[in-house]
């Protein structure tokens, strides 16, 4: 249920109708926008139906939310959300936002080397994994905390926001103390423990789409993490699990309007992991951004072939560069810069 404000609706109206709704025993949500305030109200919405809202002074409409995600939805919410991840760097706004850096943190002098690489070519912030899920339990498992200091002291230099990775709710204000966004992987899209921690926090998030997901429960899974009460949420595309066995996944370029229409959260891509090899990140990188998309994240890596994981898909740093430009030729062509 969404209750509609009047613009002139006063801050004590608002808390009288905040009250309210906390005493039917729902949990409203409010979101302010540009020119009107909105509360959303989590709940058994038969409860709210048999009340009249509507009569409240500063109560313009109330409207139910027939989509099963509520806060996620454009219904709620009509205009883009725009996530302040700090360092000046914004997602879902007219400026498209490259995050790049290696798959893993595998040593502090690589680690510093890939950040002042990426930022020369036009990166803003810096992804590199200290906790990594793999399929097999002999690959290597990323550095843990080593490498989130690691992480650390590559910001400390070239003063790139962070984004890794969190695989347990343990590790959440592990995490929180060195990320200025908690990446939440594809394997863990619906662990639900995790996307309720991290709506606990004040830290962004960006939330991968699964592999086998559809876009409905991707949705599903971000409204966990919005209604805890953090609505600093990024979407991200990596590619979904097809019949086709060329490309690691299946790039679905198709996702990003289709999540455009139905939510106002910002959605990134992923055609490092999407295609799994490094020839295609390109092409779906300029793809992602004439389809819509907020931003990408690719993997970087001087050294490839020695990379500790994902070498494969990793772009060396003057291929990077490369991108970069054509990047911004087809961000200018829609509308948008980099």
């Amino acid at each position: 249920m969404i209750i509609v404000l009047r613009p002139d609706a006063t801050e004590k109206q608002i808390e009288h109708i905040i009250e309210r709704v906390k005493k039917l025993g729902l949990k409203p949500m409010v979101s302010k926008g540009v020119e009107r305030t909105i509360i959303g109200v989590i709940g058994e919405e038969d409860i709210i139906r048999i009340q009249p809202l509507e009569v409240y002074p500063g109560v313009e409409k109330v409207m139910p939310i027939l989509k099963p995600y509520k806060l996620v939805s454009r219904d709620f919410k009509q205009e883009d959300t725009i996530v302040d991840v700090g360092g000046g760097v914004k997602i879902g706004g007219k400026k498209i936002v490259v995050m790049a850096g290696p798959c893993s943190v595998e040593n502090e002098t690589l680690l510093v080397k890939i950040a002042k690489t990426v930022k020369e070519s036009g990166a803003v912030v810096l992804r590199g994994g200290a906790f990594k899920p793999r399929t097999s339990p002999y690959a290597f498992q990323g550095l843990g905390e080593e490498g989130l200091k690691f992480l650390k002291e590559a910001k400390k230099i070239t003063g790139l926001p962070i984004v890794t990775e969190i695989m347990d709710v343990r590790d959440m204000s592990l995490i929180e103390k060195y990320a200025d966004i908690i990446q939440i992987g594809a394997r863990n899209m619906q662990n639900f423990n995790l996307l309720k921690e991290a709506g606990q926090s004040k830290k962004p998030v960006l939330l991968k789409r699964g592999m086998s997901a559809t876009i409905k429960e991707l949705l599903m899974s971000a409204e966990y993490i919005l209604s805890e009460g953090n609505f600093n949420v990024i979407l991200c595309e990596r590619g979904i699990r097809t019949f086709e066995e060329h490309t690691r996944f299946t790039l679905d370029i198709s996702a990003i309007p289709v999540i455009k229409q139905l939510s106002h959260l910002p959605v990134v891509v992923d055609p490092s992991h999407a295609t799994g090899k490094w020839g295609l990140v390109a092409p779906c990188s300029k793809a992602a951004i004439a389809a819509g998309a907020d931003g990408l994240i690719i993997e970087v890596h001087p050294n490839p072939e020695e990379a500790l994981s994902d070498g494969a898909q990793s772009l060396l740093p003057e291929k990077f560069a490369e991108l970069m430009k054509e990047i911004s030729k087809v961000a200018k062509a829609v509308g948008r810069e980099l």
